[in-house]
C-alpha cells in the first residue's frame, strides 16, 4: 500500500516520451447531451470527470497526455469527444513498463464516490468503463492507497491547453 509520500514530483519539463498509465482528471461546468461517435451519448454535469489509459505506442505518455489537452483535434479516442466539455486539471502517472490501465480503472471504480460512465473508453478490453465522474476532484492519497507503483503528478494550466500544450510542475 502507498500513502502520499511515495509520490514521485513530476519533471521541470513536459513529461517524457516513454510508456506508461496515466489518469486524467478532466473537470466539467456544464449539463449537456454528449454524443461520442458511433458508441452512443453521454449526459454530462458539472464536477469531475477521470480516465484511466495508458500510451504504450510512439511518443508514450508525453505525446497522448499533450494530445488530451488540445481542445480541437481529430476525435480517435472516447475521451476525445468528451474533451469538448471539460478541461484538464491534472494527470496522475507512471512509467511501468507493465500495462496498469486496468487495475487502475478497477481501484478507481473502488473509491468512494466514484460514478462509473459504462462502456465508456474500454472497447478494446473487459472493463465496465475506463471514464468514471465524481462531485468532487478525486484525492491522490485515497487512490494511492489502492493501487501499487510510484505515481508522479502533473497539473495542467488553461494557458498551455489552448495553446497544443502540456503540462506545469504541481
Amino acid at each position: 500500500m502507498y500513502i502520499a509520500e511515495q509520490v514521485v514530483p513530476a519533471h521541470d519539463k513536459c513529461m517524457d516520451s516513454k510508456p506508461g498509465t496515466y489518469v486524467l482528471i478532466l473537470q466539467c461546468s456544464i449539463n449537456t447531451l454528449l454524443p461520442f461517435g458511433r458508441w452512443g451519448h453521454i449526459e454530462t454535469r458539472p464536477g469531475f470527470y477521470i480516465y484511466v489509459g495508458s500510451a504504450f505506442g510512439p511518443g508514450g505518455l508525453s505525446a497522448r497526455v499533450s494530445r488530451h489537452c488540445q481542445q480541437r483535434k481529430a476525435k480517435f479516442w472516447h475521451v476525445d469527444y468528451l474533451r469538448e466539455v471539460t478541461d484538464p486539471v491534472s494527470v496522475w502517472f507512471s512509467y511501468a513498463a507493465e500495462r496498469l490501465e486496468h487495475f487502475w480503472a478497477g481501484a478507481m471504480a473502488k473509491m468512494k464516490h466514484a460514478v462509473p460512465v459504462k462502456r465508456f473508453g474500454c472497447s478494446d478490453c473487459k472493463c465496465e468503463t475506463h471514464l468514471f465522474y465524481m462531485a468532487k476532484e478525486p484525492e491522490l492519497a485515497t487512490f494511492l492507497a489502492l493501487v501499487d507503483g510510484s505515481i508522479e503528478i502533473w497539473t495542467l494550466s488553461k494557458e498551455g491547453n489552448e495553446s497544443g500544450g502540456c503540462c506545469a510542475r504541481k
